[in-house]
């Protein structure tokens, strides 16, 4: 490799990866949203759903090690 030439840091699929976790996150906070109510006074139930307090953060988790592998992931190159 000649001196000019600079190694990148993070490959196309390293930045797919990102975009995936990403993804997994926002999704992961859209399913713990809603159970909004226009009177504040009435209890609304689907607070304590499973959707919201287990899949929801199990979710989040999963998306946000997607985005620690996205960060150490890289090809193994041949030494032949």
């Amino acid at each position: 490799m000649k001196k000019s030439q600079k190694k990148v840091l993070f490959t196309r699929e390293n930045y797919i990866l990102v975009a995936v976790g990403l993804a997994v996150i926002m999704l992961g906070f859209f399913l713990m949203s809603g159970g909004n109510n226009d009177d504040v006074t009435i209890f609304n139930p689907d607070v304590f759903s499973s959707r919201r307090i287990f899949w929801a953060p199990l979710i989040v988790i999963l998306g946000f090690v997607i985005e620690i592998v996205a960060i150490f992931y890289s090809k193994k190159e041949n030494k032949e």
